[in-house]
């Protein structure tokens, strides 16, 4: 229900929430994941570390990587005289990376109050046939009032951008096969979103 937005403390904060980072303990903290779905079709992994830079600051690095594997390319599954020759099948990867620079701060305002952001860059790789740069910053905020915690996170605030470029050279047969329009390049926007939690220690 979004309450990891308010309850996060940690250096995993730099993904749910950079606000969290000031309430990391101890000092350093590093986070490895791994996890597969759909039997293993598609592996997600991510990887932080957080360090403290002051009694009212902290800063981390986050990599994330979404990607399903060894996807057959068929195209070149019939030879020149139409039989299936199996040896042509080739393989190829679909992946989403995001890199995340998060840093966050207490400040004494509003009776105490953290406030965190992260700039991140997005990278996407499809095989040969396209891949594309993206650039986006979340922005976020924390208030304890006693046992309940209080948590807005602002993400892709002023909307993440990603330019695709696509090797048009690769595809031109399929396209050509099936009817659709070639192009070259393409410009993807992920819209903001302002995600709100809450939580209570009992």
């Amino acid at each position: 229900g979004s309450a990891m937005t308010s309850h996060v403390g940690d250096v995993m904060s730099g993904y749910w929430n950079p606000a969290g980072l000031v309430n990391m303990q101890p000092d350093h903290e590093l986070a490895l994941m791994h996890a597969s779905y759909f039997a293993g079709i598609a592996n997600y992994d991510y990887a932080a570390f957080g360090t403290r830079i002051s009694d009212s600051s902290a800063l981390s690095i986050s990599v994330i990587r979404f990607s399903v594997d060894d996807i057959a390319d068929t195209r070149l599954l019939f030879d020149a005289s139409g039989a299936v020759n199996y040896d042509n099948i080739r393989f190829f990867s679909a992946s989403d990376y995001a890199f995340l620079l998060s840093y966050g701060r207490k400040l004494p305002i509003l009776g105490g109050i953290d406030l965190g952001g992260s700039v991140k860059v997005i990278r996407r790789i499809v095989g040969d046939f396209a891949t594309s740069w993206g650039f986006g910053i979340d922005v976020g905020a924390q208030k304890q009032w006693k046992k309940w915690r209080f948590g807005v996170s602002g993400r892709d605030i002023l909307g993440t951008f990603n330019s695709w470029s696509i090797a048009d050279e690769e595809l031109a047969d399929v396209y050509a096969q099936t009817g659709n329009a070639l192009t070259s390049s393409s410009l993807e926007i992920t819209l903001p979103r302002l995600i709100l939690g809450v939580s209570r220690n009992i």
